[in-house]
């Protein structure tokens, strides 16, 4: 692509931390690319970071449902992808709007469309507004106490940016929230939540820890000259046990939940064949993690992905056997 064609595709706009081929600078129309940019669509590994628990939620209650599965399970499958595309936008336009000062002091971020100026912080809210008002519709379509679990979650939402600020444990926060999904797909199955249901989502905070301070050991010596805090710089060069503490946590919060739902028999095999794959992912990625190369750290991250699906499909093929 020439350089003219480049700046009339606004490519030269380009993200630094996005993939390079990503649909948006491709193909999405030139005056709405920021806005996507700003709703991290080019860079699609967060929606499915918040995707995949609600799958895992959804897949589990209905491990545990003696009834079954239920027509309206799949309007909750599709719905809770179209609002995890949504509130992940929604929230990546909280999280700049909060940080564009920061994001224009680190060099990874400062591409991003905010600090560079490619959307003003007044359309940048109006943007927020929209993606919020759509995902709500979303979650007027499920349950009352899945729509309450919704609104709850949104102030974990607006709490997590600003966590670097007041605590080494960020992770924590994005953990809560990215993982809530659990709790709400749950319950708009419409049975009620259990234990399982707890120790599945102690699962998901757990593994956020894991794959996020992968992440922001992108940024650490940044973050070190700026005052930000995180999990990556709080471990340093003990990094690697502590990840593997959370991987432990992760792997049995995940069986205990299976256990608790199934039991016995095909389905509790099912369940448990699924937990180990997303162990071993977990297990290599720490053994192929270095701190210090901040693209095999982006690329472990994105990798998670992966690890999240296959649990959910030995959660799924429980709610088969």
């Amino acid at each position: 692509m020439s350089r003219q064609a480049m700046r009339g595709r606004g490519v030269e706009g380009r993200v630094t931390d996005a993939p390079p081929d990503n649909w948006v600078d491709r193909r999405a129309p030139v005056r709405v690319l920021p806005y996507l940019r700003l709703a991290r669509a080019d860079r699609p590994a967060g929606t499915w970071l918040l995707l995949i628990p609600c799958w895992w939620g959804l897949a589990l209650a209905l491990a545990a449902d003696p009834a079954g599965p239920r027509p309206f399970d799949l309007w909750v499958f599709a719905g809770c992808a179209i609002g995890a595309f949504l509130m992940r936008g929604a929230g990546c336009t909280w999280n700049d709007l909060t940080d564009r000062d920061f994001d224009a002091r680190v060099a990874r971020t400062r591409s991003r469309p905010l600090p560079s100026g490619q959307v003003t912080p007044r359309a940048a809210l109006v943007w927020l507004c929209a993606q919020a008002v759509l995902a709500f519709g979303v979650l007027l379509s499920f349950p009352p106490t899945a729509i309450a679990f919704g609104v709850a979650s949104l102030a974990l939402v607006a709490v997590y940016p600003f966590a670097k600020r007041f605590t080494w444990w960020p992770q924590v926060f994005l953990g809560l929230a990215f993982n809530w999904g659990v709790w709400l797909a749950w319950a708009a199955h419409g049975t009620p939540v259990t234990a399982a249901t707890a120790l599945l989502y102690a699962a998901g905070v757990a593994w956020t820890l894991f794959y996020d301070t992968i992440y922001a050991h992108q940024d650490r010596e940044d973050d070190a000259l700026i005052g930000v805090r995180s999990t990556a710089r709080l471990f340093g060069a003990r990094t690697r046990p502590w990840l593997g503490g959370f991987l432990a946590i992760a792997v049995a919060c995940a069986g205990l939940a299976v256990w608790l739902a199934a039991l016995s028999g095909g389905a509790l095999a099912a369940g448990l064949a699924g937990v180990a794959g997303f162990g071993a992912h977990l297990g290599w990625q720490l053994r192929r993690l270095d701190i210090d190369d901040p693209g095999l750290c982006l690329a472990l991250f994105r990798a998670n992905r992966d690890a999240g699906l296959i649990l959910a499909l030995g959660l799924a093929a429980m709610s088969l056997a």
